[in-house]
């Protein structure tokens, strides 16, 4: 029997977005505890672009694969796999190496546990733009730090796949969302989403803007993706006790901690990925509840940006790079 060859995406050099090729490999057959999909559409994230330079929490081991989200139609499964049949439709929930199980392909074999059944009103690029934006939300915003109605949340980088995500998952809880943004044009769309306040930090002093939309209490959480400097910031503007969480590193110069702020306050200061809930499968199962119910009780999508064709995946690297984008890119296979 011949060999079915598909497309992959891989790079064998750290770098830009022009070290992304796009290759013909074999189809690959799943093994026990594994589902092959056919892929209809990705979703990009900030973790592919820094992991291709190098700078990820994974090294890549070159010549490498990449990415993390894509939804598909299951068409082989493993043995000792339960749950899927033949045709039904799936993303992937990021929960593995890219390395091992990039998912940038015409067709992925990825770990049975590492995938869902995405809700039935969602388009597949609605489905491959899931998991990654709203797991990281609400492993935040409601596994770790418990936000309810009438709390305040600060959320930077809010116009991010995460961001729209947070705000979205905030307002469902009830709590009061602050956003911060650089752009005007980005500002409309948050304030549209779901912000009720949103200060744009190119022309507004954020200590000043939040303590005029709050008062001198502060705010009980920040969902931080920028670091650096920022966090002194941050730190005065968040109540007794608050709490700061700490998932990007947009600024990628130094992280001061801020120790007056912390022991006259104390404020909680952590780092958190969404690893903590994709590989403890009680609190995934927890989060995708959550996100099924939200999903399906309150009207929300995810917010999708552009759309690109598979073989234009480094102009896609390139814009995301840009940081253009309102929500999440994506795909299409």
């Amino acid at each position: 029997m011949t060999s079915k060859h598909i497309r992959t995406v891989k790079f064998n050099a750290l770098g830009g977005a022009d070290v992304l090729q796009i290759e013909a490999e074999e189809q690959p057959t799943p093994r026990a505890g594994e589902l092959r999909l056919k892929v209809g559409a990705l979703g990009l994230n900030r973790a592919e672009v820094l992991f291709r330079q190098g700078l990820y929490l994974e090294e890549p081991k070159l010549p490498s694969r990449l990415g993390y989200e894509a939804s598909g139609i299951v068409d082989a499964i493993g043995d000792g796999v339960t749950g899927f049949e033949i045709g039904d439709k799936v993303s992937t929930v990021p929960a593995f190496s890219m390395g091992e199980y990039g998912v940038y392909s015409d067709s992925i074999v990825v770990p049975a546990m590492a995938v869902a059944h995405y809700p039935v009103q969602l388009s597949p690029s609605e489905g491959a733009a899931l998991w990654m934006q709203y797991i990281t939300a609400y492993g935040a915003l409601v596994d770790i730090a418990s936000l309810g109605k009438g709390q305040t949340v600060l959320i930077t980088a809010a116009s991010s796949s995460v961001g729209i995500a947070a705000i979205q998952i905030a307002k469902y809880l009830g709590a009061t969302v602050i956003a911060t943004t650089r752009s005007p044009e980005k500002s409309r769309v948050l304030t549209c989403v779901g912000a009720d306040f949103v200060i744009e930090t190119n022309n507004q002093d954020l200590v000043e803007s939040v303590t005029g939309a709050v008062g001198d209490d502060g705010v009980e959480l920040v969902f931080d993706a920028i670091g650096g400097p920022i966090v002194a910031e941050l730190a005065a503007v968040v109540s007794q006790g608050g709490r700061i969480i700490e998932y990007g590193v947009l600024d990628e110069r130094p992280t001061p901690f801020p120790l007056f702020a912390a022991l006259a306050k104390g404020i909680i200061i952590q780092g958190y990925t969404l690893f903590e809930i994709t590989k403890d499968s009680k609190r995934l199962e927890a989060a995708k509840s959550f996100i099924y119910n939200m999903l399906s009780n309150s009207g929300v999508r995810p917010l999708l940006d552009k759309q690109f064709d598979f073989d234009e995946i480094q102009v896609a690297h390139e814009y995301m790079e840009s940081n253009q984008q309102v929500g999440k890119i994506t795909v299409t296979i």
